[in-house]
């Protein structure tokens, strides 16, 4: 994997080194350690230290989720082997440190996609279950880890237990963030298609009560449902979006050039924004010009385009390191979800935001289907939003802890993969089910040998 792809520095020895989160806000140094075998993984957690240590995939959790001060990291990219494709059930067996990129760039030309892929695609696979990731096709195939059918997990006494999905086990380790024990490999369920397009919808909507009432007429006929949201927008245009929707194209649907290669993948890639952005480039007059600009472009209504896969799941991708265009200060990713049923939270919250001109020009809006069954998995039935915010802007924190109440008294929650800042006092409603994660841990861990930055903030 390029090292453009990845926030984890060049280092395979045990050494201290500065590590952050995606989100670059709050940097901590551990030792990092980059085993190559199952083996020097079970050496390196038994020989941790007093501070623990937690596993590291490609770096692409916004916050500390994989980062552990004063302790042990480890950098599971080492472990990257696939061991069994079963093309007629398409099953896949692979380490934890493979990457969705990888699997799309073995066995997409094979037929197979994998079946849920965040916004980016290099993510590890066990990654991608420490914290149960969810797509735009929640509403149909929920989270990864109602796909994955097995998994090996290392746990604190050096033990390789093999879970499966329904033993509380697998429940705890399902958007357990790493702290259950190290994901070595996983049986995976994918996704049959015949060609690597999309057929893609997209509609303006012109206000948010729009937004939701076509998001919940019509999201059924889709696989995919996404909508970008103007959180600079206000009065009569307040949440004005573009909605976009789609399915894996079948192959008639493809000009006939396209037919020879129905599976090809190659997704293309721009030139990174420089190391240092000046502060302030992503500023409220900058972003309401983006904002303007990509909401009056977009069609009214444009049925049938057929693009690309990365250009439909992953266009940030393309641009290497694009995490730098916030500055040497960072940003913060605000996700949270309510219920189905509190469209008015929604309503407050959205309002809250534009009338705070809160810059933030990646700013997306999900329906999630039913949730998912680990106990500290982010997807519930209902709306959510996701979004970014400089870190810079002035009184951030305090701001965000009033939006995290107002989540919390619509029976929501924040994601964990996401979070920098959440006080544990404001979590504890929103998961509840941590009572009893925490005690499986306490029961399979008791020396806290798997711990991060975020455990500990958080009292995981």
């Amino acid at each position: 994997m390029s090292s453009q792809t990845t926030s984890n520095p060049p280092v395979s020895t045990n050494l201290p080194v500065s590590l952050v989160g995606w989100g670059r806000t709050a940097p901590t140094t551990a030792r990092l350690a980059r085993p190559r075998t199952y083996d020097e993984v079970r050496a390196a957690v038994l020989s941790c230290g007093a501070r623990g240590g937690i596993a590291r995939g490609l770096g692409r959790a916004y916050g500390d989720a994989a980062q552990n001060a004063g302790g042990a990291v480890w950098d599971m990219t080492g472990l990257d082997r696939v061991h069994r494709f079963d093309a007629d059930a398409g099953e896949v067996e692979c380490d934890a440190g493979v990457s969705l990129h990888r699997l799309m760039e073995v066995l997409l030309p094979l037929g197979w996609f994998v079946p849920v892929t965040p916004g980016t695609r290099y993510v590890t696979v066990g990654g991608a279950i420490g914290a149960d990731i969810h797509g735009k096709n929640h509403h149909v195939s929920g989270a990864f880890s109602r796909h994955v059918t097995s998994l090996d997990l290392l746990t604190a006494d050096g033990t390789v237990r093999t879970v499966r999905r329904g033993e509380p086990l697998f429940e705890a380790t399902a958007g357990g963030m790493g702290l259950t024990g190290v994901v070595l490999r996983a049986t995976v369920q994918l996704l049959p298609v015949q060609t690597s397009l999309m057929t893609v919808d997209t509609e303006r909507a012109r206000d948010l009560d729009d937004l939701l009432t076509r998001l919940t007429a019509t999201d059924h006929r889709y696989r995919y449902s996404v909508a970008w949201i103007d959180l600079l927008a206000h009065g009569a245009a307040l949440g004005r979006s573009v909605l976009t929707r789609g399915d894996h194209a079948p192959l008639e649907a493809l000009p006939a050039r396209a037919r020879a290669a129905p599976l090809r993948f190659r997704p293309g890639q721009l030139p990174a924004p420089p190391a240092f952005v000046p502060e302030g480039l992503l500023g409220r007059a900058s972003v309401g010009l983006f904002n303007e600009l990509w909401y009056r472009k977009a069609p009214r209504a444009r049925t049938g385009e057929l693009q690309k896969i990365s250009t439909f799941f992953h266009p940030l991708d393309g641009v290497p390191h694009w995490n730098r265009i916030y500055g040497r200060s960072g940003f913060v990713q605000y996700q949270f979800v309510v219920g189905l049923d509190q469209e008015n939270a929604l309503h407050r919250i959205v309002r809250r935001i534009s009338a705070r001109r809160c810059p933030s020009f990646l700013a997306v809006l999900k329906r999630f289907g039913p949730g998912d069954s680990g106990w500290l998995s982010f997807p519930t039935p209902g709306w959510t939003l996701a979004l970014d915010i400089p870190a810079n802007l002035p009184e951030l924190g305090p701001f965000l802890d009033s939006l995290d109440d107002e989540v919390a008294q619509a029976g929501g929650r924040i994601y964990l993969a996401k979070d920098s800042r959440v006080r544990p006092e404001t979590l504890a409603g929103m998961y509840p089910k941590l009572a009893e994660f925490r005690s499986l841990r306490a029961e399979l861990d008791p020396e806290g040998v798997f711990t991060s930055d975020l455990a500990r903030r958080l009292h995981l």
